[in-house]
């Protein structure tokens, strides 16, 4: 195994030192302890909630600050502007917890209200870009209410927030990715002043080494941690929040924000080969088709098939276009419309669904079955675990590199564009409805080992490639006995219900030939692709009751630990 993993790391390096694009830093990713783990999109965010644990705090406690922290410091994926999931199984809960706090739709909304050109685009791109692409802000009160809720009260909110306000003023390091998502979405960026002014220099991108400070969103966080929830649901920020969404052509009003709820949730659970898999449920859609996808494939022998082959590879495809085939046809808001949630996470439909996959032929394209007749009755991730066996794992969005691209004058915030997750047209169970939830493929998973102990919490950025790259984290793990990093590094692949499979580069030769061979079409892509998403898990080996930490090089995460 060892000789295994040791060809794997310099195959991996190899690979990195050949290809033609931004080098990739594979080093001093993972980390472990015996007190408490955090893998977070960025080094500084899991270093706030390891001082956390290190003061006493929980694992909520140290979540809360990491997420308040990665909203200062990966501006372009997350923020108090948008909205996001949260898996939470504490030591003593006998039942884990989904704290939903996915943005809605303004009150306002309409199922026609996106109007379409001759080419069958958004005019203006306006689900994407302004205010009509903003919807209700879920992630304050989230976060607040875990604390309040989960919290170990040692730990207030000015203790957890005050490490995103330090950050906030003295200014965020520019790393390659984020230079490089700033030179990527600078026409966004510049259609806005408010944005403009904090990331921007006169208009010209900062630069790699270059410090960027938001002074503002420090005030901003300072009056949550004095004031809590109502400080940004209510009066005068209420007020200018939904001025800004309404002057760049938005619906949101102060009333959207004052009455939006925080949903507490259910979770999907699953199993996979004795271990349990406890995920989100509706409104999004990543847990249950991640434990789709796993059920399907528990009727393979997948650890005899082995890593990355192309008969492995060949099984993740088709069991992934079968499960993208029911989430076009049946995911929607819970609340809002019947999802068969039940069937579709039931092991005997996955059978039949198993029984279509030709393993000498690809399908090409899957078609939606039904699963009712089974019925009884960019984003970023982290996860934390401490030494009780406390677990967190949380997803958390402004959708697109920077949102809607609207920032709230004088506040630092920059508003979402969820509104652009909804199907865009009326008569879909996924239309836009007031108060609706779009629909998610955040995937924020715990799961516990076959005695039922806390084994590893696991997530990802990544738009609808976050349910492929939990889901192969968690079989290399399981199917194929990685540690947690290395099951992170191993080449990923991705398909939809139908067109073109995507590579990962660092995939052999042998598979690619091997997939083609099956009639698949295949598009290669970089060997260390941000596309395939940014994993962040830990994991605890009982035996040596050592917590391990992996962050993936595809994006800038770093795990901590003590």
């Amino acid at each position: 195994m060892k000789k295994a993993l040791a060809v794997f790391t310099l195959a991996a390096v190899a690979a990195a030192f050949c290809m033609a694009q931004t080098p990739v830093n594979l080093y001093g990713r993972a980390a472990q302890g015996a007190k408490g783990v955090v893998a977070a999109a960025k080094p500084e965010a899991s270093q706030v909630g390891i001082e956390i644990l290190k003061k006493g705090g929980n694992a909520v406690d140290a979540a809360i600050a990491t997420a308040f922290a990665l909203g200062v410091l990966e501006p372009n994926a997350s923020g108090i502007g948008g909205g996001g999931f949260m898996v939470i199984k504490m030591a003593d809960m006998k039942e884990a917890v989904v704290i939903d706090f996915r943005e809605t739709a303004p009150a306002a909304a309409k199922p026609d209200m996106f109007k379409f050109g001759e080419d069958g685009k958004v005019i203006d791109n306006a689900s994407v870009v302004g205010g009509l692409a903003v919807g209700v802000p879920g992630e304050v009160a989230g976060l607040l209410y875990a604390l309040e809720t989960y919290g170990s009260k040692k730990m207030n909110r000015e203790k957890v927030l005050a490490p995103a306000i330090e950050w906030a003023e003295k200014g965020i390091p520019v790393t390659v990715n984020l230079a490089s998502i700033i030179q990527s979405e600078l026409g966004k960026i510049n259609k806005f002043p408010a944005t403009a002014k904090i990331y921007t220099k006169d208009g010209l991108p900062y630069e790699l080494g270059e410090t960027i400070k938001n002074p503002d969103l420090a005030a901003t966080l300072r009056a949550i941690a004095k004031g809590g929830k109502d400080a940004i649901y209510k009066g005068e920020m209420a007020e200018r929040i939904a001025k800004a969404a309404r002057d760049a052509g938005g619906i949101l009003t102060a009333s959207d924000l004052a009455n939006y709820q925080v949903k507490i949730r259910k979770p999907v659970t699953g199993t996979y080969r004795g271990y349990t898999i406890v995920s989100v449920p509706p409104a999004s859609s990543g847990g249950t088709h991640v434990i789709q996808i796993l059920n399907i494939l528990e009727n393979m022998d997948i650890a005899k098939m082995g890593p990355g082959t192309p008969a492995t590879t060949h099984a993740w495809i088709e069991a992934m276009r079968l499960a993208f085939a029911d989430r076009g046809k049946y995911m929607a808001d819970a609340d809002f419309v019947k999802v068969p949630l039940k069937g579709l996470a039931n092991k005997d439909y996955a059978k039949t669904l198993a029984a279509k996959i030709d393993m000498a032929k690809a399908m090409g394209s899957a078609t939606a079955d039904d699963p009712t007749k089974f019925e009884s009755g960019s984003t970023t991730h982290f996860s934390v675990m401490d030494k009780d066996g406390n677990m967190v794992a949380v997803t958390k969005s402004i959708n697109y590199f920077f949102g809607s691209g609207v920032t709230v004058p004088g506040t630092g915030i920059i508003l979402n564009d969820h509104m652009d997750d909804f199907a865009l047209k009326p008569g879909h169970v996924q239309s836009v409805e007031p108060g609706k939830r779009p629909l998610s493929s955040m995937t924020p998973t715990v799961v516990l080992d076959p005695d039922g102990n806390p084994f590893m919490t696991v997530g990802s950025p990544g738009a609808t490639r976050i349910i492929a790259a939990v889901a192969q984290v968690i079989s290399n793990v399981i199917d194929h006995k990685m540690s947690v990093q290395d099951a992170i590094m191993a080449p990923r692949v991705f398909a939809m219900a139908s067109g073109q499979v995507q590579l990962e580069g660092r995939a052999s030769i042998n598979t690619l030939k091997g997939l083609e061979a099956l009639g698949h079409n295949v598009n290669v892509r970089a060997d260390w692709d941000a596309y395939f998403g940014g994993v962040h898990a830990v994991l605890f080996d009982r035996k040596a009751k050592i917590l391990y930490g992996g962050a993936d090089p595809r994006r800038d995460g770093q795990a901590a630990a003590f």
